[in-house]
């Protein structure tokens, strides 16, 4: 939405650009004014539409990333969090969808799909994600790193110099919203028979 504010609000002042003389220049608008704007509009910024995987989640209360981060630095290995997060997934196996790296302030969590249940689209990296799960701590040991390389397309030198586990930010997820975008590639998991 706020791509469609800021090209409505560029076309409007180029047709008044028009109207004035050459001569005058028009100031130009910044993300931080456009989005002032709207809100001393009185209308805010509206959501942006979001495709539903796993669970149903909804908007309403979830945290942002960075508020996530602080909570994350009081955890402790074996702690859990109930959490409802919101922010940038910065990476997406692109195997299966079946993880994701949110952004966070200085680095990232580790985000999985609870029973491999449902996957997020694989070519979603850079889109706006919301996740509901539980939040932890853990150490996540080499070979599993490197498997986590190999899925995000890492060369094999990237992979080969992976040599110690990581304490990794992690979030097990019942489901998942993600900005809606033309032509998402998801997979969807099989169904388990017992």
């Amino acid at each position: 939405m706020k791509k469609i504010l800021l090209a409505t609000l560029i076309m409007s002042a180029l047709v008044s650009c028009k109207e004035q003389n050459a001569d005058e220049e028009m100031p130009a608008l910044n993300d931080e004014q456009v989005q002032e704007m709207a809100e001393n509009s009185g209308n805010g910024m509206q959501e942006p539409s979001f495709m539903n995987y796993g669970a149903p989640v909804t908007v309403d209360g979830a945290m942002t990333a960075a508020a996530l981060e602080k909570k994350f630095a009081n955890l402790k290995e074996g702690d859990t969090l109930q959490v409802k997060v919101r922010g940038i997934m910065e990476s997406v196996c692109v195997n299966k969808g079946c993880w994701a790296d949110l952004k966070m302030g200085d680095g990232t969590a580790s985000v999985k799909f609870k029973d491999y249940g449902f996957f997020v689209p694989k070519n979603a990296a850079g889109k706006e994600a919301i996740f509901n799960g539980i939040a932890f701590k853990s150490v996540t040991p080499v070979d599993e790193l490197r498997h986590y390389a190999e899925d995000a397309g890492k060369s094999k030198e990237e992979i080969a110099a992976i040599t110690k586990p990581k304490i990794t930010l992690s979030i097990l997820a019942d489901g998942a919203l993600v900005e809606k975008f033309d032509n998402p590639d998801v997979i969807i998991p099989e169904k388990k028979t017992k």
